[in-house]
């Protein structure tokens, strides 16, 4: 009996066009490790679910085709009984060609041409049309087309960065790409074919290269791609791909192998260096670049949350919105204080944590941030939506000192592998102490806890709600605690220099 075709799918059909590789482990090993979602993966999912369903009120009167996901040919079927009531909308319209499925987030009639066409709405949770969307109307348009169906126009639905809280009248941006989609369909159904054919087949040689990050990072790469030897050229300090596949070609394909001549920034300088000799490097620079973190010092460090749907007054879709902090005060002679807030609800943390925000940082003359830009952005924010104490927040944004460039301008650890991240950094410079011993270890990980204790905290047991937020706690306190022993790291090498001369 000759074996059942594989059918593609939209999502499929997208895989292959980025990797015919990816594409046939996603189907022939769809229980992969690689293929288990991460839970930052998982929160843009559940927020894309909601952001689906509010869209179909720009569209109303339609029904949804309410099955579960994978009872395809049902759906299918379900799909074609409501085309033939006549409704001026379909949700979660699903459709089967040329042994290949599509689903439509929003099928709605066109008013034109005596309602016998159709537009096709995809429903994107961004804040602005991408070039991936197209591939993905475009696949839908064909498989509606090839099915039956007259469709007329294809947009694409996203999130409009305009929007502010509490008016999401505008939510929404309809973007006609009609003419796009169309020039997209040129060549679609030779690919869908090349598909197929090479889904009866062995597992394909495909070479690595940029399609492994676009438009996404394919989850395979780390079985995909060969595994590198310690310091290889691609692990210099921002290196452009490229050359680092020149160095590599060279003959140089790691930074042991790297002449003495190579014309060379002074990061990269610095870091050659610190991994040929197998030590720190410290520049004499150090000292000066110090003299900014003169006690008393308040270390800040903010924790986020981003909604796709804004729900606090004047918020945008997707804005990073600051909703804990740490701070460890510094001040000569007392030791180090340590201050810390957390919203534990629904409502808008901005103003509590405003307030308790000045009071942690009132008596420092610096305030010291890993990557300041972040926290300045956020003290930004908080002085737009809570006016009263604008005057106190400006303050602490004049005060904030960044100590990432210190590091990255005046020391390099081998351990350091080309990156800058506290991660990085802090158990290098300061070893026994990192993330590892933490059950929240990662920011990503964070603003999804965040998330999930403010908004749906309140149908956990409360012991967990307690340990979680506990959890919350200890993360954002450990990164102000890097910077306080790192900085007293950095202050002890400069005295180490001292002691040589």
């Amino acid at each position: 009996m000759p074996s059942k075709p594989v059918r593609l799918s939209k999502s499929r059909y997208l895989s292959g066009l980025q990797c015919h590789k990816q594409l046939w482990w996603r189907v022939h090993e769809p229980d992969a490790p690689e293929l288990a979602l991460t839970p930052g993966q998982e929160n843009l999912f559940a927020q894309g679910k909601e952001v689906g369903e509010r869209a179909r009120g720009q569209v109303p009167g339609g029904e949804l085709i309410d099955l579960p996901f994978y009872e395809y040919d049902n759906k299918v079927a379900a799909t074609r009984e409501a085309l033939n009531r006549g409704l001026p909308a379909i949700y979660e319209a699903w459709f089967l060609a040329e042994d290949t499925y599509a689903g439509v987030d929003i099928l709605a009639r066109d008013p034109g041409g005596g309602g016998r066409g159709h537009v096709v709405i995809e429903v994107k949770a961004s804040n602005s049309r991408k070039p991936e969307h197209l591939p993905d109307a475009a696949v839908q348009v064909y498989v509606l087309r090839r099915a039956g169906l007259q469709v007329e126009r294809a947009e694409v639905m996203h999130l409009n960065p305009e929007c502010r809280y509490p008016d999401l009248s505008n939510l929404f941006v309809r973007e006609d790409v009609t003419a796009l989609v169309e020039g997209t369909l040129i060549g679609l159904s030779d690919e869908l074919e090349a598909q197929r054919r090479m889904l009866d087949g062995p597992l394909p040689d495909v070479p690595i290269g940029e399609h492994c990050s676009k438009p996404h990072d394919c989850p395979f790469i780390p079985r995909c791609w060969p595994k590198l030897p310690d310091h290889h050229v691609s692990s210099l300090y921002r290196i452009d791909r490229r050359r680092a596949v020149e160095l590599e070609a060279d003959g140089y394909a790691t930074i042991y192998d790297l002449p003495s001549e190579l014309e060379l920034s002074a990061i990269h300088a610095r870091q050659v260096k610190a991994v040929q000799t197998g030590r720190m490097v410290v520049e004499e620079t150090l000292k000066k670049a110090l003299t900014q973190f003169a006690s008393p010092l308040a270390f800040l460090d903010f924790e986020t949350v981003s909604l796709a749907i804004p729900r606090w007054a004047g918020c945008r879709p997707w804005q990073q919105v600051p909703v804990q902090f740490s701070v460890h005060v510094e001040e000569r002679g007392r030791g180090l204080t340590h201050h810390e807030w957390i919203a534990d609800g629904p409502g808008d943390p901005r103003p509590a944590l405003a307030e308790a925000l000045v009071e942690a940082c009132a008596g420092a003359r610096r305030v010291v941030a890993y990557y300041a830009s972040f926290e300045r952005e956020c003290i930004r924010q908080l002085r737009e939506a809570v006016p009263p104490l604008g005057r106190e927040l400006e303050r602490i944004e004049r005060r904030l000192v960044d100590l990432l460039p210190t590091v990255r301008n005046h020391v390099y650890h081998p351990d350091f592998g080309g990156r800058f991240s506290i991660k990085k950094t802090l158990p290098a410079l300061v070893p026994g102490l990192s993330y590892s011993d933490l059950k929240v270890r990662d920011g990503e990980v964070a603003t999804v806890e965040l998330q999930h204790l403010m908004l749906a905290g309140t149908e956990l047991p409360a012991s967990e709600r307690a340990e979680l937020r506990q959890a919350l706690l200890r993360y954002c306190e450990r990164d102000t605690w890097a910077m306080v022993k790192m900085l007293e790291k950095l202050r002890g090498l400069v005295a180490d220099q001292l002691e040589l001369f």
